[in-house]
């Protein structure tokens, strides 16, 4: 019985009307996906800027990746006694930190052991990276690198990644 209800609203749907699911009430259904109006095309939802949505450049190759706001760079081997302070002041000297995470352990506060830093350009970026990169800070030894990168080979990239793992 329920089926034939729904296979009747079906079928007026389809003629053009607009009617509930259970198709006897004569009620409009309201909301997205209410009516198939095939006249209706996708740019008339936007109307001025609001359709134009940022997007990245797309290039082929391999390599860094950049954010929408900037370059991130991932710092692993972060103490776990490590403030955000001494983490920013170690970095800033590369340029402009934009953002910086340096996320905690729920149970026990400390450090996870890593950071997430962006700068506004390519350039401090990779300044930090190789600047940073096998240095102390709060006797242990970092290693910076891209947080996101291209698709590609990534042999290099990959081989690094295993063997900080242990």
């Amino acid at each position: 019985m329920a089926d034939e209800a729904m296979n009747d609203a079906r079928e007026e749907g389809s003629r053009g009307g607009l009617k509930s699911a259970i198709g006897s009430t004569g009620r409009r259904v309201k909301g997205r996906g209410a009516r198939d109006d095939a006249s209706m095309d996708v740019d008339d939802r936007y109307s001025g800027s609001n359709g134009v949505f940022a997007t990245l450049e797309s290039s082929t190759g391999s390599g860094p990746a950049r954010s929408i706001e900037g370059w991130i760079i991932i710092v692993t081997g972060v103490n776990e006694e490590a403030q955000e302070d001494d983490v920013h002041e170690a970095f800033a000297e590369f340029g402009e930190i934009k953002n910086l995470h340096l996320n905690l352990d729920r149970r026990t506060g400390f450090v996870k052991g890593y950071a997430l830093i962006e700068y506004e350009t390519f350039q401090e970026a990779q300044a930090a990276i190789e600047a940073m990169n096998g240095k102390q800070l709060l006797q242990s030894t970092l290693s910076v690198d891209w947080a996101f990168s291209r698709g590609g080979s990534g042999a290099s990239s990959k081989r690094d990644r295993t063997s900080r793992r242990r």
